[in-house]
């Protein structure tokens, strides 16, 4: 089957990639293929199920059309700027109506540095399921096309079975990106990709300052949309935003269980810069370098291209507080009449009684002996409801269509991901089928719904690389 790929990235001028192509693994074999997506973009499901199917997401055969090539970028890495960065374990293979078809875990690039550029199966697990249910969530998320068992084991903390995932996104351009040619001076190349960006997701748009303009939008309503669903991205560096405003790079990511604004999940985050009360002054913090990186090309003067730059950023937190506030008035049933003061002394009883944040949301549409089911000390819950009913809430229905029954929890990602790495695909098959629907009761799969037991808790997850 040829591909009809379009390849507009590798039209570009060559300091923004390097020619590459996957290393093929031994012996492959197929765990899941999104018909959903495959149909979307224009292939046949069946055709990725077949051996030349297989060879084509494993890596083993370049398809016809593609020019695989890994992007060049730069990024602050935990507030480090590091110059150089790049994809070190994923491989650009060309665009499919407008999309990019990417294999992560697909072997080393000019990119990898000491990295052996595959993944283990863990973290593509996590990835396909962490982004799958952020697409079913309605949250815009890079997608997962196909994942495959490599058949060769990866060095990590041990050996583990080795994955590929066919990831799907807008298009992978990133902060880093832009910064990586602001870093180096070269104003010609960043011309010439904020031309690109704007034909590839802002056609309208006139020049830096509206490419500006439009992402601080776009991600003022992405991480809104993250925090409405108790989201921890978990890794938050420039070289992890993208230009289109999609969630990108789920590597320690994770999904809130009992209400803590300082939660983290990363390993390596000792200091909680990307706990989930952070996240959205690191987004302003990120979006701070984007507008750096744009500056000479806002304005040849250098003082009037920083104020215009800061007149934009300055609409950040006003952008996200609107969009949050929008988010969590329709969660407690008030689209009409949002009070933040009541939305924060709910949450605020969330955190002191230590209650689960999806469940207690989700209770709110099935009265108040639901909600007191949630929380330990109950006297504190009945003053708030009290003040909460008084205040004409909206049909429970709505409520239930923006408070999800089910979400990734960590505890059932880990479980599957160890059944995996003993060859059973199975708990992970009908995962993804709960997660399709997480606004439905989905009775038969209440468990799902349960907060980790104290022997269950993931307090931390890792990348994978």
């Amino acid at each position: 089957m040829r591909f009809p790929f379009t390849n507009t990235y590798s039209q570009l001028p060559p300091e923004f990639f390097e020619r590459t192509s996957p290393l093929p693994v031994s012996s492959p074999s197929l765990i899941a293929v999104n018909d959903e997506l495959a149909i979307e973009l224009g292939i046949d499901p069946e055709f990725l199920r077949s051996d030349e199917g297989l060879s084509v997401l494993s890596g083993n055969q370049v398809p016809e059309g593609a020019e695989p090539l890994a992007m060049a970028y730069a990024g602050h890495q935990f507030g480090g700027f590091s110059p150089q960065l790049g994809d070190g374990r994923a491989i650009l293979l060309g665009e499919l109506h407008g999309k990019d078809l990417q294999l992560k875990g697909a072997g080393r690039t000019p990119y990898s540095r000491r990295g052996d550029g595959r993944s283990a199966l863990g973290p593509v697990i996590r990835e396909y399921l962490v982004s799958e249910a952020m697409h079913a969530l309605g949250i815009p998320s890079t997608r997962a096309l196909a994942m495959v068992e490599s058949g060769e084991q990866v060095q990590r903390e041990e050996l583990k079975p080795g994955g590929i995932l066919t990831r799907v996104a807008s298009s992978h351009l990133r902060i880093g990106t832009v910064q990586f040619f602001a870093a180096r001076g070269d104003h010609a190349n960043l011309e010439a990709l904020v031309s690109y960006a704007k034909l590839r997701h802002y056609p309208d748009l006139s020049g830096a300052l509206d490419l500006l303009r439009k992402v601080i939008e776009k991600q003022a309503s992405l991480i809104a949309q993250w925090m409405s669903v108790g989201f921890i991205h978990g890794v938050m560096n420039t070289d992890n935003m993208s230009l289109s405003g999609e969630t990108i790079d789920y590597g320690p990511c994770a999904f809130m269980d009992r209400y803590d604004p300082a939660q983290r999940f990363s390993y390596i985050d000792k200091q909680g810069r990307y706990a989930y009360q952070n996240q959205a002054y690191i987004a302003q913090w990120n979006l701070s370098r984007l507008a750096e990186a744009l500056l000479p090309l806002i304005d040849k003067k250098q003082e009037r291209a920083a104020e215009l730059a800061r007149n934009e950023l300055a609409k950040f937190p006003v952008l996200y507080e609107s969009a949050r506030l929008r988010l969590f008035s329709k969660k407690i049933g008030l689209p009409e009449n949002p009070d933040w003061e009541l939305i924060q002394s709910f949450l605020d009883l969330l955190e002191e009684q230590k209650a689960d944040f999806t469940l207690a949301f989700r209770s709110l549409s099935q009265g108040r002996d639901a909600l007191l089911s949630q929380i330990q000390e109950t006297q504190s819950a009945r003053s708030w409801l009290i003040r909460w009913e008084a205040t004409g809430v909206s049909d429970p229905l709505l409520m239930d269509q923006v408070n999800p029954a089910f979400i990734p929890r960590n505890h059932r990602i880990e479980n599957v991901i160890q059944a995996a790495d003993h060859g059973n695909f199975t708990p992970f098959h009908e995962l993804h089928e709960i997660l399709k629907r997480p606004y439905s009761d989905q009775k038969e799969f209440t468990p799902y719904q349960d907060s980790p037991a104290p022997h269950e808790i993931v307090c931390a997850t890792f990348c994978g690389t």
